[in-house]
């Protein structure tokens, strides 16, 4: 199922060819530390080099004779290279290739999915500009509350990717660890200089206490961030299905030419890609759970963690990468209908503006309590009977001998929720961006 989702580059690092290669750049890697170390002859890493090639099809055959994958490996390369083939693995331990290659595959992964981050985040500023003051209605519990713009939302999922992206950065260099420290991780067979340098070559840094394995604390943190980065990408597509109900009707995924709706309604555009997002997200989150499994082993080593990654690391950084490629194509390519932003701004007959009335009223001597129970009763008449909120309010009790029309007016003006997005932009975009369209 995950090969639907699958994008190329992505999926290239999780094939069984990549992962040889990766095993093979870390016994190269071993190889040519031990010889400069006068281990092994000095010629091996050159006749390594030269004869060993991957063949998949030769390692499954001795997979299946010897039921354990890194030796049906080391086997294939060593039928290959000849009389050097004797000084592959030397002093290592099966972990000490797996945990190494699959630390640099994690962090190409990392790589990839940052690259994606970059392209989302440049699709979020991009709307938060354009619609910097694109008036709409705010909603708490569903219900309208005070007006915001459409560009400050965007710039709020920006600030949360930009956060995202640096979780994984975290996440990436809490990977980026190797080791070579052999069966039990005390380096009885190999010195920590020859990690060292194995590790140096891969871009990687020696992990400062391993057992027979990298702890898994490691891996869990780099998935759990995968399931931040996917909640976060769920509240985005969440919060276009929401826009996009026929109630509310304020933005649209781009529907592409030809698309169908509905097998049934031709007149369907439904957001089945911010749906799809939805769903995958579940699954990404589901798979942190089980690598905070992982963390637990028994002494210094099981592997129970190991047949649980070659699942989730793969489907995980696969699935990301598609749902970042998806969320930003569907923000790029975003309808945005700022005149059903006007109209549902202005459904409710005013009654948004009620903080404002109420903070006015008090402000010119109106006990709280009275204020909130004037304003109130004034809302819940316009709610139920329908009309105008601003009439209604200047009709009330004691209201009229405490504010002018022309307070009252001013308390309905749109513009004066917004009065602060110079700060919030130059909060999230810098300096350039703090100005709006017109004073640029």
């Amino acid at each position: 199922m995950i090969a639907r989702y699958s994008r190329p580059q992505m999926t290239a690092l999780w094939t069984a060819r990549h992962r040889y290669e990766t095993w093979l750049a870390v016994e190269q890697a071993a190889a040519e530390a031990m010889a400069q170390a006068g281990i092994i002859p000095a010629s091996a890493p050159a006749e390594i080099a030269a004869r060993a090639a991957i063949a998949p099809d030769r390692i499954d055959a001795l997979e299946q004779e010897s039921q354990h994958d890194v030796i049906a490996f080391v086997t294939s390369i060593a039928e290959q290279v000849g009389e050097a083939g004797r000084y592959l693995h030397w002093g290592m331990t099966s972990s000490d290739v797996l945990d190494t290659a699959l630390a640099v595959v994690m962090r190409e992964a990392a790589e990839i999915l940052l690259a994606d981050l970059s392209d989302l985040l440049a699709a979020l500023k991009a709307k938060a500009l354009e619609h910097r003051e694109t008036l709409m209605i705010g909603r708490s519990h569903g219900i309208h509350g005070e007006p915001i713009t459409f560009g400050w939302k965007m710039a709020l999922w920006y600030e949360e990717m930009r956060r995202n992206r640096a979780r994984l950065q975290a996440a990436q260099a809490a990977i980026s660890f190797g080791k070579l420290s052999g069966a039990m991780g005390t380096y009885a067979h190999l010195a920590p200089s020859i990690e060292a340098a194995v590790c140096a070559r891969l871009g990687l840094a020696p992990d400062p206490a391993s057992s027979q394995v990298i702890s898994r604390d490691r891996h869990a943190q780099y998935v759990q961030t995968l399931a931040l980065v996917a909640a976060s990408i769920e509240k985005c597509a969440l919060e276009i299905r929401h826009l996009q109900r026929t109630e509310v009707g304020e933005v649209e995924e781009p529907f592409a030419a030809g698309q169908k709706g509905s097998s049934s309604m031709p007149h369907k555009r439904n957001p089945v890609g911010s749906e799809n997002l939805c769903g995958l997200a579940r699954l990404v989150r589901t798979h942190a759970g089980v690598a905070l499994e992982n963390v637990a082993l028994w002494h210094e080593r099981d592997i129970s963690h190991s047949s649980v990654e070659r699942v989730i690391l793969p489907d995980s950084t696969i699935l990301l990468d598609f749902m970042l490629h998806r969320l930003t194509r569907i923000l790029r390519g975003l309808v945005v209908y700022p005149d059903r932003m006007i109209a549902n701004l202005t459904a409710t007959g005013g009654t948004i503006y009620s903080q404002a009335v109420l903070l006015k009223l008090i402000e010119k001597g109106m006990p709280r309590e009275q204020a909130y129970a004037v304003v109130q009763s004034a809302a819940m008449t316009v709610f139920h009977q329908g009309g105008d909120f601003r009439t209604a309010i200047f009709s009330a009790a004691d209201v009229e001998k405490r504010l002018t029309r022309a307070e009252v007016a001013a308390c309905f003006d749109p513009q004066r929720f917004i009065v602060h997005l110079d700060t919030i932009y130059r909060r999230v975009f810098g300096p350039s961006e703090a100005a709006s369209p017109e004073e640029v």
